[in-house]
């Protein structure tokens, strides 16, 4: 076990470098993006509202910069020059970029534009929501693909084996945000039955239930936003799981099982799974953060779920950079650990990995 603190120690130092080369490319490209946010207050004033394509199209109205390459075209300059300063426009870019630096380092994303509120408790108050939805699709995700896998290996070649893994690949094909409308037409009070809701985690009523009625009508709430975003989740880990099974069979330990008389559920169960498991499980982490964070935005809308996805489309939106930033360093600092439990993972399921022999 010692090799895996060294390991786990050069990754972490590699981490460093990995996020700052991370925002660093965001914050580069920000400064190209045009429509910053004194040019989005200034379209709200003038009664044109905000647009994510902001004078997108190359021209360039005469008018002050707010130092992230939009126009303030349409403010009074003093108002411009105060919107500015209030903003931190008025510094250099490279005195923001270090000072965004700084306090990267120690957790401080700043305050949201908009909000009025501290970047991180903002992604704290949202993070509840995408948790929900990352874990109970994870967890339905392994119960169904993990047996199903197993069984497809066992059968493999036979009809079960090939009417599977028809419909995983239909359900695979199918957008997740697609197969969510079709939910709610059918089940949430579209064409046909009302039998969930379509907005939001929990009811009106939610203080007044008891712990039983919160639980059942949480769940109740969730039930299609689980199942939208999961239906695209199958196929990836079925096949995993069945081609990792049926490597695991064709070795020579599992024919040296079987001769020694021992039955094909103890060969399956007793040997084959655990081995055929190790990619299954140190996979799951990563799993976990792509559901959490890659998986959920168009499913957060459609249901009205105020989570992490919704937070950072409607930054891109209004350009609210210190969210945007912010909320790509966290995702990016939870993607690279989940990628180190992953491997970390490895070694509590199959002991005999050497990490001293393994490159960063």
């Amino acid at each position: 076990m010692s090799g895996i603190w060294g390991y786990t120690l050069r990754r972490l130092l590699f981490m460093i470098p990995t996020l700052i080369g991370i925002v660093t490319i965001a914050f580069v490209i920000i400064q190209f993006v045009p429509g910053g946010p004194i040019d989005q207050i200034a379209a709200r004033m003038s009664g044109e509202g905000t647009s994510a394509t902001a004078n997108f199209d190359g021209s360039n109205p005469s008018g002050p910069t707010d130092g992230s390459g939009a126009t303030t075209s349409g403010l009074p300059p003093e108002v411009a020059k105060q919107l500015e300063k209030l903003y931190g426009f008025d510094r250099p870019v490279h005195e923001r970029y270090f000072k965004m630096l700084k306090d990267f380092a120690t957790f401080d994303l700043g305050t949201s534009y908009y909000k009025d509120e501290k970047v991180i408790d903002l992604i704290k108050s949202k993070m509840p929501v995408s948790i929900s939805l990352g874990f109970w699709t994870i967890l339905l995700t392994y119960l169904i693909s993990i047996p199903l896998g197993i069984r497809k290996a066992v059968r493999v070649g036979t009809a079960f084996d090939n009417w599977t893994s028809f419909l995983i690949i239909v359900g695979y094909a199918i957008p997740a945000f697609l197969f969510a409308i079709l939910l709610v037409v059918f089940f949430a009070g579209g064409n046909y039955w009302n039998i969930f809701p379509a907005r939001g985690l929990t009811s009106d009523n939610w203080d007044d239930l008891s712990m039983m009625g919160k639980i059942g009508d949480y769940f109740w709430h969730i039930t299609l936003p689980i199942l939208a975003i999961s239906i695209g989740s199958f196929a990836n880990l079925t096949m995993l799981c069945k081609n990792s099974v049926l490597d695991e069979i064709n070795k020579q330990y599992v024919t040296t099982a079987r001769a020694k008389g021992l039955g094909e559920t103890q060969v399956l169960y007793g040997h084959v799974f655990r081995n055929a498991m190790m990619i299954v499980v140190a996979g799951f982490p990563h799993a976990f953060i792509t559901v959490l964070f890659a998986s959920s935005l168009l499913i957060e809308v459609i249901f009205s779920l105020d989570g992490i996805g919704l937070l950072s489309f409607e930054a891109a939106m209004n350009r609210d950079y210190p969210v945007m930033l912010g909320s790509l360093f966290v995702f990016s600092l939870l993607g690279l650990v989940a990628n180190l439990i992953g491997d970390i993972c490895y070694v509590l399921v199959d002991p005999r990995i050497d990490f001293e022999r393994r490159d960063v």
